[in-house]
């Protein structure tokens, strides 16, 4: 059999939840079963209890609020112990149109990609400013240099994955996935799709994000940092070398005026050089200690891999078993 499902992080959203789940296709061409699960990132309204009415399968909800990227590993790690062959990840305030499900899953059932990503095609989307449309397709931009993907739609929430690919996630950013999961992707050179996907009327603001300001802030933070991780020899090497450059920019300059004859009065030349320097030399040996920490951090991943099958095992969730937890739960 081959077991889809969909999961939807939440946070207060008793109101936009329903018209999310009945918008869910009930039968896809290629999957047996299709299964919903909402991870509840500590709601204060009665979210988890309309997911139970509403015949959500399963249920893992947070004692308190942690954050998109944790509802959204959370809901990754349920959804492989019950048994996903295929997970596909919306946002409930019902944004992503349900249809458009079976075109995000066809790559993945062919066989043609580990991950597939929903294009919403950002310039024609009505209820977004244009400020927000350049950022948006800025920061794609720059997401796709350093990942060396070709995603057009990075920040989409709306996104499907293998469970080999899910088994090999790991999200270390407290603001979001989206960014990062697609970095991480391409640096483990995993083959990655897009499809254009339809998007629904606007239910209510984003909640991601207070201020355009604040979501610059975090996304940059958050594809540095992510890019530092996996190439910090090509980050620390570039740095130290602009560091470098300024100092050696100096030494010359030191050089000029101390064969016109005036080296005495410009000292102070000469010393920010050496300074300079020095810094640009430290720099490129911490750059060299991080690529060891960077190999050290892929051989951990691995393990990681390796003893989450060791679970599945365990539970008796193989690549063609179904998972023994096939009724409505809650996990806590």
């Amino acid at each position: 059999m081959k077991k889809l499902i969909i999961q939807i992080p939440c946070l207060n959203e008793a109101e936009t939840l329903p018209g999310t789940l009945s918008d869910l296709p009930r039968h896809i061409d290629g999957i047996d079963a299709i299964e919903t699960l909402v991870i509840d990132d500590g709601s204060l309204d009665d979210t988890a209890a309309v997911a139970r009415r509403h015949g959500v399968h399963h249920v893992v909800r947070f004692t308190r609020h942690k954050g998109l990227a944790a509802a959204f590993m959370a809901g990754i790690d349920a959804a492989v112990k019950l048994g996903a062959d295929f997970i596909v990840n919306t946002d409930a305030d019902n944004q992503y149109a349900g249809s458009s499900i079976p075109a995000l899953l066809e790559p993945l059932l062919a066989g043609r990609a580990d991950v597939v990503i929903g294009d919403r095609d950002i310039v024609s989307l009505r209820h977004m400013s244009a400020s927000k449309k350049f950022l948006q397709r800025f920061g794609s931009w720059v997401v796709r240099q350093v990942s060396n993907t070709q995603v057009p739609d990075t920040t989409s929430g709306f996104r499907a994955y293998t469970r080999e690919a899910a088994l090999r996630m790991t999200i270390v950013s407290d603001y979001s996935y989206t960014l990062e999961s697609i970095i991480q992707a391409g640096k483990r050179r995993m083959a990655i799709a897009h499809v254009p996907v339809r998007c629904n009327p606007k239910t209510r603001p984003s909640r991601l994000f207070d201020s355009v300001l604040s979501y610059i802030k975090n996304s940059g933070a958050t594809i540095v940092r992510v890019y530092a991780m996996y190439e910090p020899l090509k980050v620390f090497t570039y740095i130290g070398l602009v560091v470098a450059a300024a100092g050696a920019a100096l030494s010359g300059r030191f050089m000029y005026y101390y064969l016109l004859g005036d080296g005495a009065g410009h000292v102070q030349s000469l010393i920010l050089s050496a300074v300079l320097l020095i810094v640009g030399f430290q720099v490129g040996l911490i750059g060299l200690l991080a690529d060891v920490i960077s190999g050290n951090r892929r051989l951990i991943e691995d393990v990681l891999y390796r003893i989450r099958l060791m679970e599945l095992d365990r539970l008796g969730v193989g690549p063609d078993q179904e998972a023994r937890a096939d009724e409505p739960a809650e996990h806590r």
